[in-house]
């Protein structure tokens, strides 16, 4: 029935009926309603202008409902915060999303930027981005946590 799990085979206190459950569980979790995202990315492509903004600064954008572990926006214009990280021109820079929850290792950089509230660059999330995203500035990472952040994702690719 669940060609991951060998049948008859004991996991613990868990049989393969609760395995098999939670897996049916989280595939039903994992389900996305991307109907509203498509006509708002419509709109973003076709009407939306681009704002001006330079390296180090936290914007919020319309980041969209994404596959997988992809980080996606929230509510109902899926924005997320994040850091542009490399601006290649007026249109694209690479951005590497934001979360309140704090987060420890490798593949993240906590920093403050809005009196003692912490946030996390999420390092493994970097993307592409279109400035057409972009909704509206929250501030800007300091000049020296922006220096400690390059060293770790260059560390992270290294």
């Amino acid at each position: 029935m669940f060609p991951m799990f060998n049948i008859g085979r004991s996991y613990g206190n868990w049989d393969e009926d609760h395995i098999g459950y939670l897996y049916c569980y989280n595939l039903s979790m994992n389900k996305k309603d991307f109907s509203k995202w498509t006509q708002q990315k419509k709109d973003i492509h076709n009407d939306k202008e681009r704002p001006f903004f330079h390296e180090r600064e936290i914007w919020f954008a319309q980041l969209g409902e994404n596959i997988g572990f992809e980080q996606d926006g929230r509510g109902k214009n899926f924005l997320r915060p994040l850091i542009v990280f490399k601006k290649f021109n007026k249109e694209v820079f690479l951005a590497i999303p934001l979360t309140t929850n704090q987060k420890t290792g490798k593949f993240y950089f906590n920093f403050t930027f809005i009196g003692e509230e912490v946030s996390t660059a999420i390092l493994s999330q970097i993307r592409l981005v279109d400035a057409k995203r972009l909704v509206y500035k929250t501030g800007s990472i300091s000049p020296d946590d922006f220096v400690v952040l390059k060293e770790k994702f260059k560390q992270l690719i290294a």
